[in-house]
């Protein structure tokens, strides 16, 4: 500011500020808020506000829902059970499960994989591949062992499947997981649907009885055809015999979904000592599939009821082994991997009650963005409010200081009388925008200063010769 304009203020204004600040208490109702200059901070807020909390709307879970459906098995089957196991633990917490009956693990993973079927999850034998798309399909862990016993006729053992080549083996019914498994093994030691070897679709306690009347070969039993009770049973059917997997890591390099199971001798019957030594069998894990989509906590209530349902020892499994998150046929689900990691449901989900937990979950994530943009934004408007208003005024003194430097030199009559044209229009254009009574005081003071300037403008004497040297 130049120092005629600094003496006055320091000097004649002094005086003033007190009317000033008189007129501050006169000022309207209506000069109270001045909406040109609280818009441009106002509506960067409101728009970061909004987008912060639609993208916490977008990226939360909904409320879970309060109804599953489940594609087990046949009635009777273990696939059912578990499914009937799974729906007493589930309905603790609220949710009902719907159990459908199906074929097995061949129609579960094709109505898991329509949209249209209405299923949520489902128990798949690993090793069943979708023939349709499957890309929204994930595992909740692998849940349990499902034993492959082949049995055969033979007066001495056979080392290898290649040595039933010619035979009649049963291998289960289409669209069995049975079947799909045994098919992959003969395949691999070759035998194929078409050659020499007849293949029957019996399967079960059919696929048995036609083994004891010599009317088949061999049998290839999995799941619920192959329990502990009928292997038992058939180690002591004379002249039948348990294959045993001498190559069994060699499978499980070649069919990465099968495990390794060592049977010890004497597991299916003390007394009799059978097996009279220990055996290496094959078995394929049963996974709990489901859909990506599936709610988190959803996620967490199906693998706390595995866990209840799947984690005792048994012929097969040690104790705590199931349900574990190592799957082979469809990738890991995120929320489940991270429950296998952390052992537990989320905080909330542990001490609440599942339907408050998943309210107060949403709430949270509603106030975040509410607590992180909202109440910092509000906070920091007022003085971005002011700092808009003095930035208003300060361009005025801009625009004052400019037409001072110019008033000082030479002037022609028509060139003063455009400087005056210009004040005055300065002094409109402050008016003339609605101004805050808190910077009224400013206004006011910016007034006289213009009053300043052209009482100055007023006087032709004055220029830069007329001013003394220590105010230039």
């Amino acid at each position: 500011m130049p120092k005629l304009l600094c003496t006055f203020v320091h000097g004649g204004l002094m005086a003033e500020s007190s009317q000033g600040r008189a007129s501050l208490r006169l000022l309207p109702k209506s000069m109270s808020v001045s909406w040109r200059d609280l818009a441009p901070v106002l509506v960067p807020i409101v728009i970061v506000s909004v987008v912060a909390i639609w993208l916490a709307l977008h990226f939360v879970s909904p409320s879970p829902p309060r109804a599953l459906t489940m594609s087990s098995g046949p009635k009777g089957s273990t696939f059912a059970n578990v499914a009937g196991r799974y729906r007493k633990i589930l309905e603790r917490d609220g949710i009902k499960l719907n159990v459908v009956e199906s074929a097995g693990s061949q129609e579960n993973l094709a109505r898991l994989s329509n949209p249209h079927s209405g299923v949520d999850i489902a128990l798949v034998q690993s090793g069943i591949s979708a023939s349709g798309e499957s890309g929204n399909i994930v595992s909740l862990g692998s849940m349990f062992y499902e034993l492959v016993a082949i049995f055969y006729r033979s007066p001495k053992p056979i080392q290898r499947l290649s040595e039933l080549r010619s035979q009649r083996i049963a291998i289960g019914p289409e669209g069995s997981g049975t079947r799909t498994l045994a098919l992959a093994l003969l395949k691999a030691n070759g035998i194929e649907p078409g050659g020499p070897t007849q293949l029957s679709s019996l399967e079960g306690e059919a696929a048995r009885a036609a083994l004891m009347r010599h009317q088949v070969d061999a049998i290839i039993l999995t799941g619920d055809s192959a329990p502990a009770a009928t292997v038992r049973e058939m180690l002591h059917t004379e002249g039948v015999r348990l294959f045993e997997f001498s190559r069994a890591d060699a499978y499980v390099r070649r069919f990465p979904y099968l495990s390794k199971l060592m049977v010890p001798s004497g597991a299916f019957d003390l007394g009799e000592d059978l097996p009279p030594s220990d055996l290496n069998l094959l078995a394929p894990t049963v996974e709990l599939l489901a859909h990506s989509n599936l709610h988190p906590a959803l996620v967490d209530l199906l693998i706390e009821a595995a866990n209840e349902v799947h984690n005792h020892a048994s012929l097969l499994q040690a104790a705590g082994q199931f349900p574990n998150p190592v799957t082979h046929s469809f990738p890991i689900s995120q929320e489940a991997a991270r429950y296998y990691k952390s052992g537990d449901r989320s905080f909330l989900y542990r001490y609440l009650p599942f339907w408050l937990a998943s309210l107060v979950n949403r709430i949270l994530v509603v106030l975040l963005p509410v607590v992180v943009v909202v109440i910092p934004g509000l906070r920091l408007l007022p003085q971005l409010y002011r700092w808009r208003i003095d930035r208003r005024i300060h361009s005025r003194y801009g625009e004052l200081m400019a037409l001072e430097r110019e008033a000082l030199g030479e002037l022609s009559a028509e060139r003063r009388a455009q400087l005056l044209e210009r004040l005055n229009e300065i002094e409109r254009t402050a008016i003339a925008r609605r101004m805050p009574g808190s910077h009224a005081e400013q206004l006011y003071v910016l007034r006289e200063h213009i009053k300043f300037v052209r009482e100055n403008l007023a006087r032709p004497e004055v220029h830069v010769a007329a001013v003394p040297a220590h105010l230039r």
